[in-house]
C-alpha cells in the first residue's frame, strides 16, 4: 500500500462516521432509511412543535399518509414567521407533492403561497385559517370549530361564575385564536354580568402565559376568572397563580383538551377546556389532500368538532381509556 493511500483510508472513513450520524435539525428521524426513495413527499409547517396539540395533528397527518405509501417532514417554525416562510420555500424547491401549514401570522402567509401556486404545490391549511382573501391559493383548510370552542368555555365559566371578573389571555396574530376569543366574547354579551377587567398578549405558550399572569393579579384585585387561548397558556395561569397562592381563588378555561390540561383539571387546577382533536384534523387533512391529487372535489371548509371537558367526564379523554 503506498502512503497517500495509507493516508486517504482514515479520511475516508471518518468522513463515513461523520455523515452517518450528522442529521438535519428540521428533518423527520422518525423516517426509516429505507424509505427515503419510495413514495411522495409531502411538508408540514407548524407555527410550533412545543405543544402536544401540534405533535398529534402531526401524527395524524404521518399515519394517514404513510398508510397511502408516501412520506412527510414536519418543519417547526418556532413562533417565527420569517422562519416559516423560508421553511415553505425550502420544501417548495425539493418539489413535494404538497404541504400543510399551520400559520404563525395568517395575514402573513400569501407570498408562500403564492410561491406554491407558481410551482403548483397544493397546499392545506391546518387549524388556523388564512385571510379570505388568501382561500383563493389554497386547496382547502381543515380546522376546529374555534369560534364555537370559545363559546364552550363561557357557557361554562358562567355555569359556575356568572359575575366572573376575568381577563383573556391573547395570542392575536392566530387567526384561530382570534376565532375562540371572538366565540367567548358573543356568548359573554348573553351575560351582561360577567365583566372583561383586560385581555393580554401571551404567546400562546406557558412561558408567555406565567409573566403576564403575575402582572394581571396585581394589576387586578378583584380578579377571579381567567379565558386562556389553549392549555399551554393555562398551564401558565395555573403556575402564576400557584406562586401567589390565588389558584383557588380563579377559576380557568381554556381550549385544547390536551392530557396535560385533562390532569390539570383532574388536579382541581383547571375548571375545562374544550376539546379540539388534532389527530382527527390531521388525519381529514391529509384525506383531502390525496383526494384533491386524484382529481376529486374538495370542501373548501372542513369543520372539525369541539367538546367540552370538565371533572365530570375528564376520565373518558385520557389516552389510557
Amino acid at each position: 500500500m503506498n502512503s497517500a493511500l495509507r493516508f486517504l483510508i482514515p479520511l475516508i472513513l471518518l468522513a463515513s462516521v461523520s455523515s452517518g450520524c450528522s442529521e438535519s435539525p428540521d428533518s423527520d428521524s422518525s423516517q426509516p432509511a429505507s424509505a427515503a426513495t419510495t413514495g411522495r413527499l409531502f411538508g408540514a409547517s407548524f407555527q410550533t412543535m412545543n405543544n402536544p396539540f401540534f405533535v398529534d395533528l402531526g401524527a395524524g397527518l404521518k399515519h394517514e399518509l404513510e398508510a397511502n405509501g408516501d412520506r412527510l417532514v414536519i418543519l417547526d417554525a418556532q413562533f417565527n414567521s420569517l422562519k416559516q416562510k423560508n421553511d415553505l420555500s425550502d420544501l417548495i424547491l425539493q418539489g413535494v407533492a404538497g404541504i400543510f401549514v399551520n400559520p404563525v401570522n395568517w395575514e402573513g402567509l400569501k407570498g408562500s403561497l403564492l410561491e406554491a401556486s407558481r410551482k403548483k404545490v397544493p397546499v392545506i391549511i391546518v387549524d388556523a385559517p388564512v385571510k379570505k382573501a388568501d382561500e383563493e391559493l389554497i386547496v382547502c383548510t381543515v380546522a376546529s370549530d374555534n369560534v364555537r370552542a370559545g363559546e364552550l368555555a363561557a357557557q361554562a365559566l358562567a355555569k359556575v361564575n356568572p359575575q366572573a371578573r376575568l381577563v383573556i389571555l391573547h395570542l392575536s396574530v392566530n387567526k384561530a385564536c382570534i376565532d375562540r376569543v371572538a366565540g367567548f366574547k358573543t356568548e359573554l354579551e348573553k351575560h351582561p354580568e360577567m365583566k372583561i377587567l383586560d385581555v393580554q398578549e401571551a404567546q400562546g405558550t406557558t412561558e408567555g402565559a406565567r409573566p403576564v399572569m403575575r402582572d394581571l393579579i396585581g394589576r387586578y384585585p378583584d380578579l377571579d376568572s381567567v379565558f386562556a387561548i389553549n392549555d399551554p397558556n393555562a398551564l401558565g395561569v395555573i403556575s402564576a397563580l400557584d406562586s401567589a397562592n390565588k389558584l383557588d381563588q380563579v377559576t380557568i378555561v381554556t381550549v385544547d383538551g390536551s392530557q396535560a390540561g385533562i390532569k390539570a383539571i383532574q388536579a382541581g387546577k383547571l375548571h375545562s377546556t374544550s376539546a379540539q382533536f388534532p389527530r382527527e384534523i390531521g388525519q381529514i387533512a391529509a384525506e383531502k389532500m390525496l383526494a384533491h391529487l386524484r382529481g376529486e372535489p374538495v370542501d373548501k371548509d372542513v369543520k372539525v368538532r369541539v367538546e367540552l371537558i370538565t371533572a365530570e367526564n375528564a376520565e373518558q379523554y385520557l389516552e389510557s381509556n
